[in-house]
């Protein structure tokens, strides 16, 4: 009966490792998920962000030909909230009847480094005009 007994012994030790294990990474998979959640949701608000940077200066962009009736210096680099914006301004006469000049622009807003980086957002906006 004694063989018995000792034949089991450690048989507890081993399973709680086991568990002490698979709850360890059980934990680490639920904090690289709650890691990479909050990530998301940061860099969700930062591209929002980042579209109405853009969208403010193409808004700037716009005002500045009809103020002028010509293209501001192209590309016009912009800082606005954080987020570097350039404007890109083009032009081109159409005669049909008439002359009007037609006007492309671009606003690229960007922000957290370069290109790949985990912080990094662009979004850009294009608008066309006819004056």
């Amino acid at each position: 009966m004694n063989e018995l007994h000792n034949s089991h012994r450690g048989f507890a030790a081993i399973a709680a490792i086991f568990l002490v294990v698979v709850l360890a990474a059980l934990g680490g998979y639920l904090l690289s998920s709650s890691n990479t959640q909050q990530l998301t949701s940061v860099q969700d608000v930062q591209g929002t962000r980042a579209y109405w940077a853009a969208r403010a200066g193409l808004e700037w962009g716009v005002g500045s030909v009809v103020a002028n009736a010509a293209c501001p210096v192209s590309p016009k680099n912009l800082v606005i909230e954080g987020f570097n914006v350039v404007i890109f301004c083009t032009s081109a006469l159409y005669v049909d009847g008439g002359s009007k000049t037609i006007y492309q622009l671009k606003a690229n807003a960007s922000a957290g480094g370069v290109a790949g980086a985990v912080g990094f957002i662009e979004r850009s906006v294009s608008a066309g005009l006819e004056l």
